[in-house]
């Protein structure tokens, strides 16, 4: 694959972190703020079915507030307050996987543009463990308008990067938003197996590459 791409992109949640991290520090927030995660997960479910938006979040907003009973101004007040400031502090505390600097700076050492398209702010999580310093491009799906796996966002992130679709190779943990998102610009994609995937070796057949840590990926792809 080393002569076939120009560029390596990532997601950000699940991809590099493990996701049970950060759920096993949110227990007690979580439960704390139980009736609105419910309503804010229905309302995200619909806004991935979603076509691109003028404005993502006063259309967010204006969903969850028919859920919540709230008006769309108390709804996008609780989403800054509840999600986009208040899970700020436990990304501070989550360890992202191992060798993912590493991984970086290998990939721009071979000479790849690397980039980033996350479905939350990017912001939110601070410089990113210290990998922002090494992107070309970095994204948030809410602020293009559409989130993954609208193919929207992957052709703005190929624009941004200045790279064809198909010299992309885009680093996911979900199949629906990353792999098929990915595929649907015509960009190839790499999976990063969770823990039950691993023990079964359960790789998902529409994936270009499965890999079990980045090690593997480093070797996958330069070799």
């Amino acid at each position: 694959m080393k002569n076939d791409i120009e560029a390596v992109a990532f997601d950000i949640d699940g991809t590099l972190y493990a996701n049970w991290r950060l759920y096993i520090l949110m227990v007690p927030y979580f439960i704390k703020n139980l009736s609105f995660f419910i309503q804010y997960n229905k309302v995200r479910k619909v806004l991935h079915r979603t076509a691109p938006l003028a404005d993502f979040y006063e259309y967010q907003a204006r969903l969850l507030a028919e859920n919540l009973g709230v008006t769309p101004a108390e709804a996008k007040q609780k989403i800054q307050n509840i999600v986009y400031d208040g899970l700020k502090p436990f990304f501070k505390k989550v360890k992202p996987f191992s060798h993912l600097a590493e991984t970086f700076q290998a990939f721009r050492d071979a000479g790849y543009k690397i980039g980033i398209l996350s479905d939350f702010p990017p912001e939110q999580k601070g410089d990113i463990w210290q990998l922002a310093p090494l992107c070309d491009v970095i994204l948030g799906s809410e602020q293009v308008g559409a989130l993954k796996p609208s193919k929207y966002a992957f052709a703005l992130l190929a624009k941004e990067l200045d790279v064809k679709p198909e010299k992309i190779l885009y680093v996911g943990n979900s199949v629906m938003a990353d792999i098929n998102g990915a595929h649907a610009c015509g960009m190839k994609s790499a999976y990063i197996m969770s823990w039950w995937r691993k023990l079964l070796n359960n790789k998902p057949v529409n994936a270009d590459i499965s890999f079990k840590n980045y090690r593997q990926l480093q070797k996958i792809v330069l070799n």
